[in-house]
């Protein structure tokens, strides 16, 4: 991950994941990963780049419980959200990294990975620290399992990102690198500017979020890239430290307001790689979603708690691609993979080759006004 506009990325220590402090959520096991509340880690005032935190409340009058996410943290005064970014400071809940992005940079859209989005586009992308999530493989960890104190950052208010954004030419912001949803109100404001400029909002996600607080952000929110980790609840607790079913409820959502998503399968070997797993989650998204949007199954490499595991092979990403495809999904690419035939855009109704990636770069376009040049078959996607 590069960092632009003097931002500097500082490397800071990997945390133990075990223990995170207060109760276990109903089946977990010794295994699961999924984050505990920090007691007593807060400051004791509020900073400058705070803000009162949406969609939560107060329980008894000084104890206050989040409602941005399934974790529901529920903070006495001085508690530190398991995300990390929120805190309960005399009796309110505060948001720690409203303004302060420790990651700055122009990217293509298609890194994010959108493929049917605005291509060749570039994408004006901010993170802050924090994740509600504890992935064994992350490869942000430095930024996403640390508190906003702990990293060098910026000061960049959400007008301050809009008007980058156009002084770079960049056709959408992208909320992405860490979780935004851990940065909600900081996303929210910034995308309803970014709105009023004519700029496009792009969330790169994990979608663990509950339904009121993405409903609010699916009326600024024009394109999502969303990691659906795997099709297992079992793996997703002990693997990622979230459960599946707020995941797809993620999905349900975005489907059903009509906001432009991709999906990304991180294919991790041992954990992620079972192909009957594939087929429940491609009948799942047919069923449930529909056959045109984008699916990427993405190449694990070596990272953080599991570096000593293999990078998927390109052969396991190429057998799910054709059997993605073969359960009827449109549009399935191979991810991580530079060069790859998978990573171009094949038209459902002709077979011809559309889009032509190499890594994030087009190197060919065959299509008009949102139609395959070859047979005038629409295609599914944001075009212009």
């Amino acid at each position: 991950m590069g960092c632009g506009l003097g931002v500097m990325c500082a490397s800071v220590p990997a945390y133990a994941l075990w223990p995170f402090g207060g109760k276990q959520s109903a089946g977990a096991d010794a295994d699961d990963i999924i984050g505990r509340v920090f007691k007593g880690d807060a400051p004791e005032t509020v900073w400058k780049w705070s803000r009162e935190a949406s969609f939560y409340q107060n329980v008894d009058g000084s104890t206050v419980r989040c409602g941005i996410c399934p974790h529901r943290c529920m903070l006495a005064p001085g508690d530190r959200s398991v995300c990390r970014s929120r805190v309960n400071v005399g009796g309110k809940l505060y948001s720690l990294v409203y303004g302060n992005p420790c990651a700055v940079h122009v990217d293509p859209i298609e890194k994010k990975p959108l493929y049917h989005f605005k291509p060749a586009s570039r994408a004006f992308s901010i993170a802050t620290t924090g994740c509600n999530l504890r992935c064994l493989n992350c490869q942000n960890w430095e930024i996403s399992q640390a508190k906003p104190r702990e990293v060098r950052h910026v000061e960049l208010f959400p007008d301050q990102v809009v008007s980058q954004a156009i002084r770079t030419g960049c056709a959408s912001i992208a909320y992405t690198y860490s979780e935004p949803v851990t940065f909600y109100e900081y996303t929210r404001e910034t995308a309803q500017l970014a709105r009023e400029a004519g700029i496009a909002n792009v969330l790169v996600s994990a979608g663990y979020i509950n339904r009121a607080p993405l409903l609010d952000l699916c009326r600024w929110i024009d394109a999502a890239n969303v990691n659906l980790k795997s099709f297992s609840d079992e793996i997703y607790r002990k693997l990622n430290g979230a459960r599946l079913q707020p995941i797809l409820n993620t999905f349900q959502t975005l489907n059903e307001q009509g906001v432009h998503f991709e999906m990304t399968n991180l294919v991790v070997p041992g954990y992620v790689d079972d192909p009957d797993m594939v087929r429940r989650m491609c009948a799942w998204i047919l069923e449930q979603l529909g056959q045109n949007h984008p699916l990427h199954f993405t190449r694990f490499f070596p990272k953080y708690k599991l570096d000593r595991l293999a990078p998927t092979p390109v052969s396991t990403l190429e057998r799910f691609r054709e059997l993605a495809m073969a359960e009827g999904i449109r549009y399935v690419y191979v991810g991580n993979v530079p060069g790859h035939s998978g990573n171009h855009t094949y038209c459902h109704n002709c077979g011809k080759c559309i889009v032509e990636r190499q890594g994030y770069f087009i190197t060919a376009n065959h299509l008009e006004s949102g139609r395959c040049r070859f047979c005038g078959t629409t295609i599914p996607g944001v075009w212009s």
